[in-house]
C-alpha cells in the first residue's frame, strides 16, 4: 500500500472498530474494507476513497465536495452506487466519518446489519 492508503485505512479502521465482522482485501486498485462481507469503502493509492452508496442517493451525493462518479478506468463508469471522493475532501475526521456513515447505512440495508 502507498503511505496515503495506509493512513486512510487506519483512519477508517478507527471509525468502524465496533463493527462485528470486518475484513480487508485488495481490490479496485486499493485496500477495500468489508463489513459483513460487503465492501463499504476502498482506500485508493492517492489517498482518495471509493465509497459504496445507495444508488437511490447517488446523484445527490455527487454534489458533495470532492465527489465524482467512480470509474473502473478512463471512460469506464462504475455506475450508480459507486462514488470516488478526493483525498482533500476527506482530510478531516468529520468529513471521513460522514462518508463512512453513508457507506454503513447502505451496508446495513444490503446485509440486514444492525442500525
Amino acid at each position: 500500500m502507498t503511505p496515503e492508503q495506509t493512513v486512510l485505512v487506519e483512519r477508517v479502521r478507527a471509525l468502524i472498530s465496533d463493527e462485528p465482522v470486518l475484513r480487508e482485501v485488495s481490490m479496485f486498485g486499493g485496500r477495500s474494507v468489508m463489513v459483513n462481507e460487503k465492501m463499504i469503502v476502498s482506500a485508493l493509492k492517492d489517498g482518495g476513497l471509493l465509497v459504496r452508496v445507495n444508488a437511490d442517493q447517488h446523484d445527490g451525493l455527487l454534489g458533495r465536495p470532492g465527489a465524482v462518479q467512480a470509474e473502473m478506468g478512463p471512460g469506464r463508469d462504475m455506475g450508480p452506487g459507486w462514488i470516488e471522493v478526493a483525498a482533500d475532501a476527506i482530510s478531516d475526521d468529520e468529513q471521513l466519518s460522514s462518508w463512512i456513515g453513508i457507506a454503513m447505512d447502505y451496508n446495513r440495508i444490503v446485509t440486514g446489519g444492525h442500525p
